[in-house]
């Protein structure tokens, strides 16, 4: 969803103009695609899952493109979705909001599909939420919604399992 109006000329053109500064001041490795607004992203594979006993669509975030882009720059997360991030293996990963328009709850899950922490997120926040050990997952929802269905930390969550597909199993 792209920014409508007559203004929305003029705030590309800022990004833009701030892009072409940015890769003139060496900045570039900094700027990957799908970092601005209008970057084109490619549709993630989706999965169905049961969730403490809620049923869940969940976007696939399994490679580092998806994982950096995230949820960013959406203005909506439909009940009922999520996304899931993949991690090609275990380690203290963190998540912030830059870019990320709706609040929503993370959850770090580890290889063996149980809670380690899960936290709330601020809008545009640059606030790092880390998880305390190990992770292999983590999975975004509207916030509140771990709260609303009764989910904690130390649940494990064996539905995720069977949606993955095998190569992103922890073996």
């Amino acid at each position: 969803m792209g920014h409508k109006g007559p203004d929305a000329g003029r705030r590309r053109g800022c990004l833009c103009l701030l892009a072409g500064v940015a890769l003139a001041a060496g900045l570039g490795p900094l700027l990957r695609a799908g970092d601005l607004p209008g970057d084109a992203v490619a549709e993630l594979p989706r999965v169905r899952v049961r969730i403490g006993g809620q049923r869940l669509t969940l976007e696939m975030a399994v490679d580092a493109a998806s994982r950096r882009r995230g949820l960013m720059f959406r203005e909506q997360l439909p009940q009922g979705q999520g996304m899931l991030f993949v991690w090609p293996r275990a380690g203290r990963y963190g998540m912030w909001m830059k870019n990320t328009l709706i609040p929503l709850d993370v959850a770090f899950i580890t290889g063996d599909w149980r809670i380690l922490h899960i936290a709330t997120m601020t809008p545009r926040s640059t606030q790092l939420h880390r998880a305390p050990g190990p992770v292999r997952y983590a999975l975004e929802v509207n916030a509140g919604w771990f709260a609303r269905h009764g989910i904690r930390v130390g649940d494990r969550i064996p539905g995720l399992e069977t949606a993955l597909p095998g190569s992103c199993r922890v073996r």
